[in-house]
């Protein structure tokens, strides 16, 4: 096969494989070479005709398309502009409830379950990145402790307003993560995200599994750390794991550098996986609010109620704003490396990206700096940026996250990011990054579903992910003010 078109009422086809001018497929002469993942007419298109791709509009001919040409962004052009009124239409999919799955976890004093049991090192302010490296580099090897990492961040001094506000609530959440069975944060002592006023925040957090210190106030910060990691791996070390149901699961949605497979392989992938997750009494969340743009009605008319609805409106509209408060155009996206990938629109990066939120109903919104508070799909308020989002997602409650990619990255967050390719050539290219190769979709191969799920349970229990190999931990946060 070298062609799929993904619904009997598209207008376009995904070429599977590079095709050469002169080719015949399906009956269609190809009138100029298609890179794999690019798109080519199945028909003559008019100028202004929509074009239609997974049964909607991805935006209009802005020249007349002949059959067999090749559809980007030399002839499609985005319909989308501004801010929009949405009314409330329900259809709201039937609700299945299965059997759990089990694995082997932490289950915590709250009743949340972690799916690793580390020491993380927070420090509230960028000034004392060296120190908190160097004090998990310093630590020994601890049984029954799946690690020591400092979780480094530029932020926590010069910030005003919203900025403050989002840093410390971001790494408030972090604290509470339950990945993290010990947690020490190290402070500087003159920054504007004070030691004092974090701690409080966390409000009744287990005073044993909590160590904190400013560096200012002591002699030596190394050593004085490596004291308080001791302190914490010793009410640690009769942690063990135990028999936990798949409805303790909350796990993050999440694709960048998308090319044009990732709508047809990996996000369906997890979309089927989220369905049987929440059909099972667990959780997902998904992000990237500008890339729901024009693919949000589906989505939203899944919402439990009108109340969640407009949550929702107000989350669309109100990430559009922001844009516009800048100057800057809505609907910029898909990124250079995406139309490369054969996307050309912000309505097809978005249909297929929504592709990973499954059939479920919406359960609720999370603003951004939240926690997740019930079961089901949740949205949570939050950029595309692939750092910034990965990190919400971890501090939202999210005990992993699954991450499909059609070009390929190496990044990683505070908990386990799965990496899930779109194309099998990039699985093989960068096997150090992928963690699955959901390109095998492509070949008809059987059973990948289940051994998807199969998969993901051995991460939960411990199998080692490829960015945790990397031991790439990073956190982003979203800025919108001064910095003094």
């Amino acid at each position: 096969m070298k062609h799929i078109v993904i619904h009997p009422d598209d207008t376009v086809a995904v070429a599977l494989n590079p095709l050469a001018e002169g080719e015949t497929i399906g009956g269609i002469d190809i009138r100029e070479s298609i890179p794999a993942g690019h798109k080519f007419a199945l028909r003559n298109l008019a100028q202004g005709e929509a074009v239609i791709k997974y049964a909607s509009p991805i935006g209009y001919a802005s020249s007349p398309i002949k059959a067999g040409q090749h559809v980007h962004v030399h002839n499609l052009h985005t319909t989308l502009s501004g801010l929009n009124q949405y009314t409330y239409e329900p259809a709201l999919p039937q609700k299945t409830a299965d059997e759990p799955g089990a694995f082997m976890g932490y289950r915590r004093d709250d009743g949340r379950v972690g799916i690793r049991n580390e020491i993380w090192i927070i420090p509230t302010v960028g000034c004392i990145n060296p120190s908190v490296r160097a004090i998990a580099r310093a630590t020994r090897v601890y049984p029954g402790i799946d690690g020591v990492y400092a979780l480094e961040h530029p932020y926590g001094c010069s910030q005003l307003g919203n900025d403050h506000e989002m840093t410390r609530e971001i790494l408030m959440r972090l604290c509470r993560h339950p990945n993290a069975g010990g947690v020490l944060i190290v402070g500087l002592g003159c920054e504007n995200n004070r030691l004092g006023a974090l701690v409080e925040l966390l409000g009744d957090f287990d005073p044993r599994r909590l160590r904190y210190f400013n560096s200012q106030e002591v002699d030596d910060e190394i050593e004085y750390g490596l004291k308080e990691v001791e302190a914490l791996a010793a009410v640690m070390k009769d942690d063990r794991r135990q028999l936990c149901s798949t409805a303790d699961l909350v796990v993050g949605l999440k694709c960048g550098g998308s090319d044009g497979f990732s709508g047809i392989t990996a996000n369906p992938l997890l979309g089927r996986f989220a369905n049987q997750l929440v059909s099972q009494g667990g959780a997902a969340v998904m992000t990237e609010v500008p890339e729901m743009f024009g693919a949000e009605m589906p989505l939203m008319n899944r919402c439990v109620s009108e109340d969640i609805f407009n949550d929702a409106a107000a989350m669309i509209n109100g990430f559009k704003s922001y844009f516009l408060r800048y100057d800057q155009e809505i609907y910029e996206n898909p990124s250079p490396g995406n139309k490369d990938g054969g996307i050309t629109t912000l309505e097809e990066k978005s249909l297929g990206c929504t592709q990973k939120g499954g059939q479920a109903a919406v359960e609720g919104i999370i603003p951004y700096g939240g926690a997740i508070r019930s079961k089901g799909l949740h949205l949570l308020n939050g950029p595309g940026n692939d750092l910034v989002a990965v990190t919400a997602l971890a501090a939202a409650g999210c005990q992993l996250i699954l991450f499909t990619t059609g070009r390929g990255t190496p990044l990683g967050s505070p908990v386990p990011v799965v990496k899930v390719s779109t194309n099998s050539a990039l699985a093989q290219m960068k096997s150090a990054w992928i963690d699955f190769d959901a390109g095998r979709i492509l070949n008809d191969s059987p059973g990948l579903d289940s051994e998807f799920y199969a998969h993901i349970l051995r991460i939960c229990e411990g199998t080692l992910t490829a960015s945790e190999k990397m031991n790439a931990r990073d956190i982003s946060i979203l800025r919108d003010g001064v910095t003094l």
